[in-house]
């Protein structure tokens, strides 16, 4: 058996693979851009197509670096959740874009079945609300709007990513690790199995779906074509639960907060689905031999992509990375506050029909006050969440954060400030592919257990609080002026 551990990484704007040792060292890393299709307001597409093409050149390219497959003792794979894929059984083509997780073209289908009184029942079973998040309408409105998917029939397949992922890279396996097949809105987080309730609540028939199965183990065979040989599929999860893992979230009252395209905070709760009462997520953090360990959520839509919008759309910034030098060249953002309302408002809120807002503007706001209102934000949302945890009985005592944007040194110690809390960052914060090493060096028996795996963490950062109270609230303050303002424009 070889040594390493390769891990695709299918995300939401781009998709890598990368080599790990057994410590935890990142060896190389393959990277491709995913294309974002937009076709109307508030629909998200992705080409499922290119989706395998680049994980497959990914993957081959950082085998090629490993100097061959025979250097890969397994696989993991972690994705982008709630994105829905349709492809044929016996082709193995894609017969239909992907509706990406951001997509809200179902609002008012989600509107009408929580108008009917469905939205407890959902809950209940799920963790989840009823929201055109979560894969579940992205389904039932496809079956509905896309003639080629009722023509399939018994061909069709439905699946999250790392689904069709791996019944590309097999050859024909058409299985969803747990952690996915939670955010569907059609599996019971109590029994870990696909409800038959909710299936006819959204008229979708459990033939088109996976078999469900644990997050690290004997899970799949890659085709030989692929790499030269076959390589044993050991360990899956979606993006944020595995960063919950690659954060060491092993225990109780563990948080982790991952800054990329969106914001997403987990908690692990224990073996038992936690129940929120402030409108936060149940999730499944693993499933590892058929039993189940939980999380508390909160799910923020608009994170990074907001950088991305300020650079790209609308040309204010160089790079990303120039936020930082932006953001420490003034005092303060001068009164600006931007609400990242582009795809909607995500928890606590949990407004689909809201949209994004920049108040506060003068003649004295220049481009350092908005990329600092911007990354401003991220502190505020990510306080509005610690809120809601707290009033769940699952207060922070410290934050664990990573992805792309928690390089940002800037951004780390204002979330320090503002939620009063201690910040840990890892020396490396690409936390997701991590985490699905240490599941697939678990699954392959590299590794006996999560908390063995766990060493491949590392060293971390820590941020302390020094803000003054009377700041915190007057940003609190204005942050609050300007959601409300938010929230009522997008009833009227």
């Amino acid at each position: 058996m070889g040594d390493l551990i390769l891990v695709i990484d299918e995300g939401t704007t781009s998709t890598r693979a990368m080599l790990f040792g057994h410590d935890g060292a990142c060896l190389a890393t393959e990277q491709r851009d995913l294309t974002q299709h937009y076709p109307r307001p508030g629909w998200v597409e992705h080409d499922a197509e290119e989706i395998w093409a680049s994980s497959l050149a990914c993957a081959r390219g950082a085998v090629a670096a490993a100097g061959g497959a025979g250097r890969v003792a397994a696989v993991g794979i972690t994705n982008q959740r709630e994105t829905i894929v349709f492809w044929s059984r016996r082709t193995g083509r894609a017969l239909a874009p992907a509706i990406v997780w951001q997509d809200r073209r179902t609002a008012e289908l989600c509107a009408r079945l929580k108008a009917e009184g469905h939205e407890e029942t959902v809950q209940a079973r799920t963790g989840l609300l009823l929201d055109p998040y979560f894969s579940a309408s992205k389904i039932a409105w496809a079956l509905d709007h896309w003639p080629q998917l009722r023509e399939a029939s018994d061909d069709l397949c439905v699946g999250t990513v790392e689904s069709w992922l791996v019944f590309k890279l097999s050859g024909g396996l058409h299985v969803s690790d747990s952690t996915n097949a939670s955010r569907t809105a059609l599996m019971d987080i109590g029994t870990g199995r696909w409800d038959d309730g909710l299936l006819g609540l959204w008229g979708v028939p459990e033939a088109l779906l996976p078999r469900i199965v644990d997050c690290a183990g004997p899970i799949a065979s890659t085709r030989p074509e692929h790499f030269g040989i076959g390589l044993p599929i050991a360990g899956m999860a979606g993006d944020q639960q595995a960063a919950s893992i690659g954060q060491a979230c092993l225990a109780p009252g563990d948080s982790k907060a991952t800054f990329g395209t969106g914001a997403f905070i987990l908690t692990h709760a224990g073996t038992e689905p936690p129940r929120s009462r402030h409108r936060l997520l149940s999730t499944i953090a693993w499933q590892l031999d058929g039993e189940r360990r939980y999380a508390l959520e909160g799910s923020v839509f608009v994170a990074g992509s907001l950088i991305k919008w300020l650079r790209d759309d609308l040309g204010l910034l160089a790079s990303a990375a120039e936020t930082e030098a932006l953001a420490r060249s003034v005092p303060d953002s001068g009164g600006v506050q931007i609400v990242p309302g582009h795809s909607g408002l995500g928890a606590p809120y949990w407004r689909p029909e809201a949209r994004g807002a920049i108040t506060g503007l003068s003649f004295a706001t220049g481009r350092a006050e908005i990329a600092r209102a911007a990354l401003e934000a991220m502190a505020h949302q990510t306080h509005d969440l610690m809120t809601a945890f707290a009033a769940d009985g699952a207060p922070w005592q410290a934050l664990k954060i990573d992805g792309g944007m928690a390089s940002n040194a800037w951004l780390a110690q204002d979330l320090a400030d503002m939620l009063g809390v201690a910040v840990e960052r890892p020396a490396f914060v690409e936390t997701t592919a991590l985490g699905a090493a240490m599941l697939a060096g678990l699954g392959c028996g590299m590794f006996a257990s999560l908390e063995e795996a766990a060493t491949m963490r590392g060293a971390v950062e820590r941020f302390e609080p020094a803000m003054a109270a009377e700041v915190r609230e007057a940003r609190l303050a204005g942050w609050k002026k300007a959601v409300e303002g938010v929230l009522a424009s997008s009833r009227t």
